[in-house]
């Protein structure tokens, strides 16, 4: 799927936070989408959980830095990190060049798989999505 210059992989499922999760049996990976990554501008840092992390849906649990600002990670679903990717640690803009591949953040084993039906896909993100973009861009005009 596109929007405007905005990509989005169909088989991947994502938030309202701007984040996505690709879904290999009980473990999501995890990611910044394309919108989020334009937004932030150059990423400069990440910090990263370390494996065995607890985490809840919705609720912070890493931080990304870029030239812009620090900005939250929450999680797509609940469970425990598996694994980070640990060449952001040297190479944090692999998240600006390659986010749906080589920028992926952590590897998380959900703990509820209905934890999947509070996430969007296809059209139902399109359709946020739009409303989204256009009600960020109003808020700039109104702040700048």
């Amino acid at each position: 799927m596109r929007f405007e210059d905005y990509n989005y992989p169909d088989e991947l499922y994502y938030d309202k936070h701007h984040f996505w999760g690709r879904v290999e049996g009980d473990v999501v990976t995890m990611g910044f989408t394309s919108f989020a990554v334009d937004s932030a501008g150059e990423i400069v840092y990440v910090e990263s959980p370390n494996p065995g992390k607890k985490i809840i849906r919705e609720k912070p649990f890493m931080s990304v830095e870029s030239g812009k600002w620090v900005g939250r990670v929450y999680a797509l679903v609940s469970g425990e990190i598996l694994e980070v990717n640990e060449e952001l640690e040297f190479e944090p803009n692999l998240i600006n060049d390659d986010c749906y591949g080589a920028g992926w953040m952590v590897k998380i084993k959900m703990t509820d798989p209905a934890d999947l039906e509070q996430l969007l896909r296809g059209e139902a993100y399109m359709s946020w999505l739009e409303k989204e973009i256009a009600r960020q861009r109003k808020l700039a005009e109104l702040g700048g």
